[in-house]
């Protein structure tokens, strides 16, 4: 054993010190409360001919102290398009990322991502020590990391179910696939599903853009179909979707036994169904609030909408039906908006308005509303903009941030009322 000769006091830890190269020696510090970290000494040190060596903490009791908060923040079940090594990107959620990547980033490099641009960013492999430059890339809803994501892909042998936990620290992503945190998908598969869960994996309570007749589609979560349906499918029309070309689907109304030609189509971080929905819609009756269920079998899509299924759209349960923390973007008045799901905004705005209001909304993107400030009584005339799978609501939206002091993690709570649409802060 040797010791370290300096005049700087240690923190009692786990410590080891190695060779960086001949003229410069890294220190490793292992703690309960941060992972292995490499620092240059600031200071002398006399060392033997070995490598390698280890200071003990003083006390045994010591190596026993509660953990802090999860060294991972971001974890995810690999999907089929993010092991996809002939388009290769990584899809992650965009509040974990807005929390915990992109609010260590410089202010300009916020600005490019809002920008719709890319920034780069280095990456290393934990469990290997590689370093990759890679770019991360706002996509609305998510962020995609991409790069030289393929290479990783093949190098560790990613597969669907594999998880991978990502991290910020020291001005680089870390990421690690651990093997036994490893979902065997397969074998899930493979098990007989008698129960209705598993006979229909795909399911989702119809909004009011699903049973619109004068733009007949059904948008589908893009994992949902991916574990489900393109899991089923060719390589080559695996390909064809991911370059955004419809595929011909038949499918079968299990109610009724009708056939149709359809076509899947990718749409972001969604599936959309088109082709013969408009005739589904009018031929069932469908509305909002119904469920419909959906699975793949024999080579063909199957639906069902039961009688029995009808969920109805809930009036008056609860004054503020829309609540949302507020991320990192929604508070950002460089570029003000806040961003809303579209499903809470079709099923809690849009079902209140005229038709022809909501068919300017579909054809401008775009509609002037007016709203209020239901804790302070002022108005506000304001623009909501339809994304696709979510809603923004611009216009005097940064106002609203710096006069009510908002930050991220605060709630707001929406609803709309005779004409208006309120929200409210609670303190």
């Amino acid at each position: 054993m040797i010791w370290v000769r300096a005049g700087h006091a240690l923190a009692e830890s786990s410590i080891s010190v190695e060779y960086l190269d001949t003229k410069e020696i890294g220190l490793s510090m292992r703690s309960s409360s941060c992972e292995n970290t490499q620092i240059a000494l600031p200071f002398p040190i006399a060392l033997s001919t070995r490598t390698c060596y280890k200071f003990m903490r003083r006390t045994a009791h010591q190596n026993v102290t509660s953990r802090g908060p999860d060294l991972w923040p971001i974890k995810k079940a690999l999907t089929l398009s993010d092991v996809d090594i002939t388009h290769p990107f990584l899809t992650l959620p965009r509040q974990p990322v807005e929390d915990h990547i992109v609010v260590h980033l410089a202010p300009q490099e916020r600005d490019h991502l809002r920008n719709l641009e890319h920034v780069i960013v280095n990456a290393q492999d934990d469990d290997t020590g590689d370093t990759y430059m890679m770019k991360l890339k706002w996509r609305g809803s998510y962020y995609n990391l991409i790069g030289k994501w393929g290479t990783i892909v093949r190098g560790k042998g990613l597969v669907v179910g594999r998880e991978i936990k990502i991290r910020w620290r020291n001005e680089c992503l870390h990421f690690s696939v651990s093997p036994q945190h490893d979902v065997v998908v397969p074998q899930r598969q493979i098990v007989a599903a008698p129960q209705e869960q598993q006979q229909w994996p795909i399911k989702k309570v119809l909004t009011f853009s699903d049973v619109d007749t004068n733009h007949p589609f059904l948008p589908l979560p893009r994992r949902s179909v991916e574990d489900h349906i393109l899991v089923h499918l060719t390589h080559q029309e695996r390909d064809h979707l991911r370059n955004e070309e419809p595929l011909n689907v038949n499918a079968i109304d299990y109610d009724t036994g009708d056939a149709y030609l359809m076509k899947l189509k990718l749409r972001a971080n969604y599936y959309n169904l088109i082709g013969n929905w408009g005739k589904v819609v009018r031929r069932k009756g469908l509305g909002v609030g119904k469920e419909i269920k959906i699975r793949w079998a024999n080579k063909c899509l199957h639906f069902s909408v039961p009688p029995e299924q009808h969920v109805g759209v809930p009036v008056l349960l609860d004054q503020w039906p829309i609540k949302k923390a507020l991320t990192l973007s929604d508070v950002d008045i460089n570029h003000p908006f806040l961003t809303l799901p579209g499903k809470a905004v079709e099923d809690h705005i849009l079902i209140h308005w005229l038709p022809q209001v909501r068919e300017q909304l579909i054809n401008d993107r775009q509609v002037n509303i007016n709203a209020q400030d239901f804790d302070t009584g002022d108005h506000y005339a304001m623009k909501l903009r339809w994304r696709g799978s979510y809603y923004n609501l611009i216009g005097k939206w940064g106002t609203i941030v710096r006069g009510k002091q908002l930050s991220v993690g605060t709630e707001i709570r929406v609803c709309w009322d005779n004409g208006c649409l309120l929200f409210s802060v609670p303190q």
